[in-house]
This record gives structure tokens, C-alpha cells and sequence, in this order.
């Protein structure tokens, strides 16, 4: 039961075809294992009477139809901001607690149109303003590996409800979000893919915004394989967003690629202050394959990284308050029953349907963007915005170009809750982020990818980035690296005896 649960989207369909599995039967599973760990708070809602019904949908496609879909039978868990009909999203938020919407993301729209069964929605920090999912009303969510009930690590944010749905074989797939490294942080702190596409390449139509201008719907897949079948499931124009890529959308093929053709960066300003020496071991170790596998690996130089995460800071806030503008108790969201005046409603209603987090987030952009400010905080970090993404064009597109960029994910592997509780929420994202937030600012994929354990027995993972629709290449080295490195699977059988059987 437990090795069912850890199989891949082309296992599944393999034990279809053989019928040692039906897609009721899988279904079940991954609810049973969503259930019995259920301590972990990965989901928000489990929403059994769905996937049991797009179950029987799949199953009459494969028996009776014989005309299955690409992800038939496959499980998946949704980040709590993606907008699911008749399902309550509610961005971890007492704002949006009961908010119910009439239609789908997208994204969701699209893996079902392929078949695929949702399991549920899953934790995240209030309006993904986090990067340890800690800051959501339904509690935290609690990383798996090493798990002790009172001594346990931060599953890593803001999408860290799906990474741990992931990891514990509650779903095959989940898709987070993704603004400063929301879906590539939890993937690499609990041990499976996280990938950020480039912006455009995914529609953005459903999910919640956070920061327009980064925002991007991420995935978080066990292995490469399955992360390419879901993306080429959801990627491609839509017309309900005005932001994605106006040409079809060709999909990725998995091949054996020539190694020796592709040339590695190293930035060198991605070595800082407070990575861990396991980390930089870890980023060696990896640097040293591709060199044996032939490539071209060499250290490059990206100057405007030490003020990224500074001016990611200030841009987020600045688009945090005015998204968070249409959160008044009129139309929709928590409504207090302040009858006084209308300014009187709007100031109660948000004092209580926000959080401290979010409410600071707002008050400080609105900072940024008074008259006297305009020009010394928000013109000044879209300037440097435009020199980060220019040192990315400079190196992948420069005299001495790069294909690929290596860098590390986190600066550490998965800090206990109680360290990272110590940090205030601006903290907690500087350190946290500080690898990958550089790829949100210039809008080009990155993928994070589990290396090996550390001398904790947490997974340590490393990022490749390249530049703007570059998935095909950057996939297929990444499945190099994986084929080579073999990181072990979570074995979910050391849960069962750590939870209160329900």
C-alpha cells in the first residue's frame, strides 16, 4: 500500500492498464493517506466526495470508453488561492474563510479537462505571505521528515501545504504558487520537484493575486517525469489572461540530451552569507557531475543580486496593498456588523479579516506609494529590478554566455519551528528567499531538484535557472542530475506509527 502511494504518474497508468490498480481504488489510497496524516495540516479542505467522483470519471474513460486522458486516475492537490468552483478557497485568510467561488482557475480548469482527480486544497501562508506556511487560520503545516509531535521542522512557504501532500503520497501532484520562490522553498525543504515556469507560460486566471507582476503557478511533482506531464497539461495562451504567451504551446520531451553541449553558470554572489556548509558541499557535489557528465561548468557574475531580495521587499508590498484593497466587507469576504458608517465597516472588517502579517504588508506598501515616496522607494526598485533582470540577459545572452544557471535553493535544510518562529515574517522571507527570488523579478523558470540528505536526515536541493522559456533544456538537464543522483523517497511507512490512527 505504502510503495502504491510513492509510484509515478507512468506506474499508475502502467497498473491500470494491468488492472493490479482502478482509479477508485488509487483514489482511496491517497485519501487514506491524506487522512492518516492529517497532523501534518497539509490540506485546508479534503475533498473526498469530488475525487471519488473523478474517479469513476476516469475509470469509465479507461474501461468502457477506452479513451483515457493524460492524467486519467492521477491525484492532485490544489494551493488554497486557486479559485475552485463550488470548493471553498480561502487563502489561509479569516477574509476569506467562507468564500466560495462560482467558477475554476485555469489551471484547475485544465488537469481536470485531462483527467486528473482533486484530493484537496492545501495550507499556505495567509495570502502566501510567508515561506514556512505558519501564518495560515487553519495553524501551520509541519514537515514530515524528522517529525516528532513536539519537536518538528517548518515544511517551508508559501506552498507548503502542497509540498507535504506531495511528499507523503496524499496526492501524485499539487500545484502552488509561486512569487519569490513559494513553490521551489517547501519542494526543496521537503525533499521532491518545485518548479516555477517562466511568466506567461502558465495562466495566472484564478489565482488570487499576491504580486501581479511575479506571481506564477508553480508544481510540485515527486520526480521530473511527472513534472513535465503536468505542465504540458496546463501550460500554454489563455484568453482569460492577457499575460500568457500568445503562441501554442509546444509540449516538453524527456530525452537523452548531449551533456557536453550545454554550459553551466555558477553567480558567485549566490555564495553568502549563512549558507550552510552542507549546502555549499551539496552545490559542489552537483557542479562536479555535470563537469564529468562533460559539461561546460564556470562561474559567472550577477552584481545586482545582493539588492534583490531589498527591492523584491519593497515591490511586493507595494502590490500587496493594492490587491488587498478590494477586501472591504462589501461584495464579498468577511463583513462585520459595524452599522456606524461605511469608513467605520471597511476599517473593522479588515482589522479582523487580516492578520497582523498581512495588515503590516499593507500599511507599509502604502508607504512606499505616497506622493512624498513614490519616486525614492517604488520608482527606484523598479530601476533595479530592470538591472537584475538585465544581468540574467547579459548572461545568458552575453559574449560569454550560459545555458543554465546552478544555484542552491535554501541556504540551510528545514529549520525547526521553533528557530524559525523566533524571526518576524519581513526575517523569515529575506533568509528564506534569498536564492530565489531573483527568478521572479526577471520572469525565467527555475527548477528545484532533491540532491541528498543532510547529517539531520532533511533533504538538501539545489536550483537550475535559464532564461525565458528555456523549460525544454533546463528539464532535461534537471532529469540528468536526478537520473545520476538517486535522493530516496520519503518512506511513509514511518509515519504510521507517529499519528493518532482516525
Amino acid at each position: 500500500m505504502n510503495k502504491l502511494s510513492s509510484y509515478t504518474i507512468k506506474e499508475i497508468h502502467r497498473a491500470y492498464r494491468d488492472k493490479i490498480l482502478t482509479p477508485t481504488s488509487f483514489v482511496d489510497l491517497c485519501l487514506q493517506k491524506a487522512i492518516q496524516s492529517i497532523e501534518l495540516n497539509a490540506f485546508t479542505t479534503i475533498t473526498d466526495d469530488e475525487a471519488e467522483s473523478h474517479a469513476i470519471e476516469s475509470e469509465k474513460r479507461l474501461y468502457v470508453d477506452r479513451k483515457p486522458k493524460t492524467l486519467d486516475g492521477i491525484t492532485i492537490g490544489i494551493k488554497d488561492n486557486f479559485c475552485t468552483s463550488n470548493i471553498p478557497t480561502t487563502c489561509g485568510s479569516e477574509m476569506l474563510k467562507n468564500f466560495v467561488p462560482t467558477y475554476n482557475a485555469t489551471v484547475y480548469a485544465r488537469l481536470r479537462k485531462a483527467g486528473a482527480c482533486l484530493v484537496g486544497k492545501c495550507n499556505l501562508d495567509e495570502f502566501a505571505m510567508g515561506s514556512g506556511t505558519i501564518d495560515s487560520i487553519f495553524g501551520p503545516t509541519r514537515n514530515p521528515w524528522q517529525y516528532e509531535r513536539n519537536n518538528w521542522k517548518i515544511a517551508g512557504g508559501s506552498s507548503g501545504g502542497s509540498a507535504v501532500a506531495v511528499t507523503t503520497g496524499s496526492c501524485v501532484a499539487a500545484i502552488g504558487s509561486d512569487t519569490g520562490g513559494s513553490t521551489r522553498n517547501p519542494a526543496a525543504l521537503c525533499g521532491v520537484v518545485g518548479l516555477k515556469p517562466s511568466y506567461g507560460l502558465v495562466s495566472r486566471y484564478g489565482l488570487i493575486p499576491l504580486v501581479n507582476s511575479m506571481d506564477v503557478p508553480g508544481i510540485l511533482t515527486r520526480d521530473i517525469d511527472d513534472c513535465v506531464a503536468v505542465l504540458n497539461s496546463v501550460a500554454g495562451p489563455d484568453d482569460l489572461d492577457s499575460t500568457t504567451i500568445k503562441r501554442d504551446y509546444k509540449p516538453i520531451e524527456i530525452q537523452d540530451i548531449d551533456m557536453s553541449s550545454v554550459k553551466i553558470g555558477i553567480p558567485k554572489e549566490y555564495h553568502c552569507e549563512g549558507m550552510d556548509r552542507e549546502v555549499i558541499d551539496t552545490w559542489s557535489y552537483v557542479s562536479d557531475i555535470l563537469e564529468k557528465e562533460n559539461c561546460i561548468v564556470k562561474q559567472v557574475s550577477l552584481p545586482y543580486s545582493s539588492a534583490s531580495i531589498v527591492v523584491y521587499s519593497i515591490l511586493n508590498q507595494c502590490e500587496v496593498a493594492s490587491n488587498m484593497a478590494r477586501y472591504d466587507g462589501i461584495e464579498y469576504g468577511l463583513r462585520t456588523d459595524e452599522t456606524y458608517s461605511t469608513e467605520e465597516l471597511y476599517a473593522s472588517s479588515r482589522l479582523r479579516g487580516f492578520s497582523e502579517v498581512v495588515r503590516s504588508r499593507i500599511l507599509t506598501g502604502n508607504y512606499f506609494l505616497l506622493t512624498r515616496n513614490y519616486n525614492k522607494y517604488f520608482i527606484k526598485a523598479l530601476k533595479l529590478r530592470r538591472l537584475i533582470s538585465d544581468d540574467f540577459n547579459k548572461v545568458f545572452n552575453g559574449e560569454d554566455k550560459v545555458d543554465l544557471l546552478l544555484t542552491p535553493t535554501t541556504l540551510s535544510d528545514a529549520p525547526s519551528y521553533e528557530d524559525f518562529s523566533l524571526k518576524n515574517n519581513r526575517d523569515q522571507c529575506a533568509f528564506q528567499d534569498f536564492c530565489t527570488q531573483p527568478a521572479n523579478m526577471a520572469g525565467i523558470p527555475a527548477v528545484s531538484i532533491p540532491i541528498r540528505l543532510s547529517k539531520n536526515g532533511l533533504p538538501l536541493s539545489l536550483q537550475l535557472m535559464g532564461p525565458m522559456f528555456s523549460e525544454e533544456l533546463m528539464l532535461n538537464v534537471a532529469k540528468k542530475i536526478e537520473s545520476i543522483v538517486k535522493f530516496p523517497s520519503f518512506d511513509n511507512t514511518t509515519l504510521a506509527d507517529k499519528f493518532v490512527k482516525i
